[in-house]
């Protein structure tokens, strides 16, 4: 790949870092990332991964941007209320950054079209807020050996974890077996706006690193973050030998 003075331009803040170089923007640039959920870890999320130059980024969302969203899902404004998310993230994607390319899809996960959809991808994102929808894309990428990177926020917290499927290890249902019985998220719990910001911040963080392929901290670790202490713990994810996915 031969680098324009415009990408050097836009991305020199990111090639004078030596552990990124030119070498590690043309990974970027050559990569291709899917982000399951356009809400407020998704909206952060992809903000940065146009930004800083992922090549190719899918996004996926059956929903119109409501009112209510506006708090925390910052990619949208009040023009967008009442159209679809993939729409509109789509345009201003490409406001951010004009040379990403944005595949979208407009429609709900299932069983039935996921190998299809997530199949095209290298890195999955899951910003996604209930937990069959978690299982159904753990399972697949745990299936294809993909790299998943998972977070959730409710009220003033947030958790992020990641399970590369190259490699054996633990998946997301030994770490949750079943559904609780009560599904917390911030439709029913409520959500504090700048957790969505930090943990939608902190997938593109890990995203990045895993395509620069910088030293690997987070597989198969959870990272929990609490707004109110400003507190962050990681704890290790161990193979349940129960899981249903063998692991």
């Amino acid at each position: 790949m031969k680098f324009t003075l415009e990408q050097y331009q836009r991305f020199e803040k990111q090639i004078i870092l030596k552990k990124i170089g030119i070498s590690g923007q043309k990974k970027i640039i050559s990569s291709n990332v899917l982000v399951v959920g356009i809400g407020g870890l998704g909206c952060p999320l992809v903000t940065y991964l146009a930004a800083s130059g992922v090549g190719t980024i899918g996004i996926l969302d059956y929903d119109k941007v409501e009112l209510s969203n506006l708090n925390r899902q910052t990619l949208f404004n009040l023009n967008d209320v009442g159209k679809f998310k993939v729409k509109q993230a789509k345009k201003h994607i490409n406001k951010i950054n004009k040379k990403v390319k944005v595949i979208t899809f407009n429609k709900k996960l299932i069983s039935r079209n996921i190998e299809v959809i997530l199949k095209k991808f290298d890195i999955i994102c899951d910003g996604t807020d209930n937990y069959n929808t978690r299982y159904l894309i753990n399972d697949y990428c745990k299936k294809s050996r993909k790299i998943l990177i998972t977070a959730a926020i409710s009220k003033f917290d947030g958790h992020l974890m990641k399970f590369n499927f190259k490699r054996k290890g633990p998946c997301y249902r030994c770490f949750m077996p079943e559904v609780p019985s009560k599904d917390n998220n911030c439709q029913t719990e409520g959500i504090f706006s700048p957790v969505a910001g930090i943990m939608g911040s902190l997938q593109a963080n890990e995203v990045l690193k895993t395509i620069i392929n910088f030293k690997d901290v987070l597989n198969n670790h959870i990272l929990i973050f609490n707004s109110l202490k400003i507190n962050f713990k990681k704890a290790k994810i161990m193979v349940n030998p129960n899981c249903s996915n063998k692991c």
